[in-house]
Protein backbone atom coordinates (compact mmCIF):
# COMPACT_ATOMS: atom_id res chain seq x y z
CA UNK A 1 0.00 0.00 0.00
CA UNK A 2 1.34 3.67 -0.89
CA UNK A 3 1.27 6.49 1.18
CA UNK A 4 0.46 9.46 -0.52
CA UNK A 5 3.05 11.90 -1.81
CA UNK A 6 3.44 14.92 0.93
CA UNK A 7 5.53 16.90 -1.48
CA UNK A 8 2.71 16.93 -4.13
CA UNK A 9 1.14 20.02 -4.66
CA UNK A 10 -1.92 21.22 -3.01
CA UNK A 11 -5.08 20.83 -4.87
CA UNK A 12 -7.30 24.14 -4.82
CA UNK A 13 -9.28 22.71 -2.34
CA UNK A 14 -6.76 22.32 -0.01
CA UNK A 15 -5.42 25.45 -0.12
CA UNK A 16 -8.64 27.28 0.11
CA UNK A 17 -8.88 24.93 3.38
CA UNK A 18 -5.14 25.60 4.41
CA UNK A 19 -5.75 29.16 4.14
CA UNK A 20 -9.02 29.21 6.39
CA UNK A 21 -6.76 27.74 8.85
CA UNK A 22 -4.41 30.94 8.66
CA UNK A 23 -7.22 33.22 8.78
CA UNK A 24 -8.77 32.17 11.47
CA UNK A 25 -5.31 32.68 13.22
CA UNK A 26 -4.87 35.79 12.41
CA UNK A 27 -6.35 38.35 14.26
CA UNK A 28 -4.28 41.78 14.01
CA UNK A 29 -5.24 44.52 11.55
CA UNK A 30 -2.86 45.44 9.01
CA UNK A 31 -3.09 48.39 7.06
CA UNK A 32 -0.09 50.06 4.93
CA UNK A 33 0.24 53.85 3.51
CA UNK A 34 1.90 53.54 0.15
CA UNK A 35 3.67 57.26 -0.32
CA UNK A 36 4.21 58.55 -3.48
CA UNK A 37 5.08 54.85 -5.33
CA UNK A 38 4.26 56.14 -8.84
CA UNK A 39 5.32 53.05 -10.51
CA UNK A 40 2.63 50.93 -11.96
CA UNK A 41 4.03 47.80 -11.46
CA UNK A 42 4.68 48.57 -8.16
CA UNK A 43 1.26 49.62 -6.97
CA UNK A 44 -0.05 46.22 -8.30
CA UNK A 45 2.48 44.12 -6.48
CA UNK A 46 2.31 45.68 -3.98
CA UNK A 47 -2.15 45.47 -3.62
CA UNK A 48 -1.54 41.62 -4.79
CA UNK A 49 0.91 40.99 -1.70
CA UNK A 50 -1.41 43.75 0.38
CA UNK A 51 -4.20 41.36 -0.63
CA UNK A 52 -2.16 37.71 0.17
CA UNK A 53 -1.76 38.92 3.47
CA UNK A 54 -5.15 40.50 4.41
CA UNK A 55 -4.68 43.67 4.65
CA UNK A 56 -7.70 45.59 5.52
CA UNK A 57 -6.92 49.16 4.27
CA UNK A 58 -4.34 50.73 2.23
CA UNK A 59 -4.03 54.71 2.40
CA UNK A 60 -2.19 56.40 -0.90
CA UNK A 61 -0.41 59.53 -0.19
CA UNK A 62 1.10 61.99 -1.79
CA UNK A 63 1.46 61.19 -6.11
CA UNK A 64 0.78 57.36 -5.51
CA UNK A 65 -0.53 55.95 -8.41
CA UNK A 66 -3.97 54.32 -8.02
CA UNK A 67 -4.42 50.61 -8.58
CA UNK A 68 -7.11 51.07 -11.55
CA UNK A 69 -4.11 52.32 -13.35
CA UNK A 70 -4.26 49.30 -16.70
CA UNK A 71 -0.40 48.87 -15.85
CA UNK A 72 -0.64 48.29 -12.56
CA UNK A 73 -4.25 45.68 -12.57
CA UNK A 74 -1.55 43.64 -14.99
CA UNK A 75 0.21 42.96 -11.58
CA UNK A 76 -2.64 43.31 -9.19
CA UNK A 77 -4.99 40.57 -11.03
CA UNK A 78 -7.98 42.32 -9.64
CA UNK A 79 -6.53 41.79 -6.13
CA UNK A 80 -7.46 45.75 -5.09
CA UNK A 81 -11.08 44.60 -4.75
CA UNK A 82 -10.14 42.60 -1.59
CA UNK A 83 -8.51 45.45 -0.19
CA UNK A 84 -10.09 48.86 0.93
CA UNK A 85 -7.95 51.64 -0.29
CA UNK A 86 -8.40 55.43 -0.08
CA UNK A 87 -7.81 57.98 -2.78
CA UNK A 88 -3.95 59.94 -2.62
CA UNK A 89 -4.10 62.77 0.17
CA UNK A 90 -1.22 64.40 1.74
CA UNK A 91 1.02 62.11 3.62
CA UNK A 92 0.51 63.31 7.00
CA UNK A 93 -3.21 63.09 6.28
CA UNK A 94 -2.79 59.52 5.53
CA UNK A 95 -0.79 58.99 8.56
CA UNK A 96 -3.61 60.82 10.70
CA UNK A 97 -6.49 58.70 8.97
CA UNK A 98 -4.38 55.76 9.99
CA UNK A 99 -4.07 56.66 13.82
CA UNK A 100 -7.71 57.94 14.02
CA UNK A 101 -8.71 54.13 12.89
CA UNK A 102 -6.51 52.46 15.82
CA UNK A 103 -3.62 52.30 13.74
CA UNK A 104 0.29 51.94 15.62
CA UNK A 105 2.25 53.93 12.31
CA UNK A 106 5.53 52.25 12.09
CA UNK A 107 7.69 54.04 8.70
CA UNK A 108 9.95 51.37 6.81
CA UNK A 109 13.15 53.65 6.13
CA UNK A 110 16.59 53.59 7.01
CA UNK A 111 17.06 56.45 10.05
CA UNK A 112 18.96 57.12 13.16
CA UNK A 113 16.58 56.13 15.40
CA UNK A 114 15.19 52.71 13.37
CA UNK A 115 15.08 49.34 14.39
CA UNK A 116 15.80 46.39 12.77
CA UNK A 117 12.27 45.36 11.15
CA UNK A 118 12.68 41.85 13.74
CA UNK A 119 13.23 43.55 16.87
CA UNK A 120 10.41 46.83 15.80
CA UNK A 121 6.84 45.32 17.85
CA UNK A 122 4.88 44.66 14.40
CA UNK A 123 2.16 43.09 16.52
CA UNK A 124 -1.90 44.33 16.99
CA UNK A 125 -3.32 46.60 14.83
CA UNK A 126 -0.05 48.07 12.72
CA UNK A 127 0.17 50.17 9.48
CA UNK A 128 3.39 49.95 7.45
CA UNK A 129 4.37 52.71 5.17
CA UNK A 130 6.74 52.64 2.56
CA UNK A 131 7.68 55.43 0.52
CA UNK A 132 8.48 56.66 -3.36
CA UNK A 133 11.06 54.61 -5.08
CA UNK A 134 13.65 57.61 -5.25
CA UNK A 135 13.13 59.05 -2.04
CA UNK A 136 11.79 56.74 0.38
CA UNK A 137 9.34 58.21 3.29
CA UNK A 138 8.87 61.85 3.43
CA UNK A 139 10.18 63.86 5.98
CA UNK A 140 6.48 64.55 6.80
CA UNK A 141 5.54 60.86 7.58
CA UNK A 142 8.92 60.00 9.41
CA UNK A 143 8.11 62.67 11.94
CA UNK A 144 4.42 61.51 12.65
CA UNK A 145 4.84 57.90 12.42
CA UNK A 146 4.81 55.82 15.93
CA UNK A 147 8.10 54.31 14.64
CA UNK A 148 10.45 53.43 12.18
CA UNK A 149 12.14 49.99 11.05
CA UNK A 150 14.66 49.22 8.64
CA UNK A 151 15.30 46.21 7.05
CA UNK A 152 18.42 44.56 7.52
CA UNK A 153 20.81 44.01 4.03
CA UNK A 154 24.68 42.31 4.16
CA UNK A 155 24.68 42.60 0.57
CA UNK A 156 26.27 44.81 -2.20
CA UNK A 157 23.02 46.53 -2.71
CA UNK A 158 21.49 49.44 -0.51
CA UNK A 159 18.05 49.16 -0.62
CA UNK A 160 14.89 47.03 -1.80
CA UNK A 161 12.17 47.59 -4.66
CA UNK A 162 9.52 49.20 -2.71
CA UNK A 163 6.99 46.23 -3.51
CA UNK A 164 9.55 43.78 -2.61
CA UNK A 165 10.26 46.04 0.63
CA UNK A 166 6.41 46.24 1.75
CA UNK A 167 6.18 42.23 1.14
CA UNK A 168 9.29 41.84 3.30
CA UNK A 169 7.82 43.93 6.05
CA UNK A 170 4.23 42.54 6.03
CA UNK A 171 5.50 39.13 6.10
CA UNK A 172 7.34 40.21 9.21
CA UNK A 173 4.08 41.02 10.57
CA UNK A 174 2.57 38.28 9.98
CA UNK A 175 5.47 36.47 11.19
CA UNK A 176 5.56 38.17 14.69
CA UNK A 177 1.90 37.62 15.36
CA UNK A 178 1.59 33.35 14.19
CA UNK A 179 4.76 33.25 16.34
CA UNK A 180 3.10 34.22 19.46
CA UNK A 181 0.38 31.74 18.61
Amino acid sequence: MSTPNPRRQLRPTDVKRLNRTWRRNTAGRLGMIVESVTGPFNIGSIFRTAAAFGVDVIWLAGNATPPTNPKAQKTALGTDRLVEWHEPVPAAQAVRAAKDDGFTVVAIELTGDALPLHEAKLTGDVCLVVGSEDHGCSPAVLESADAVAYIPQVGRVGSFNVSVAAAIALAEARRQEWSAL
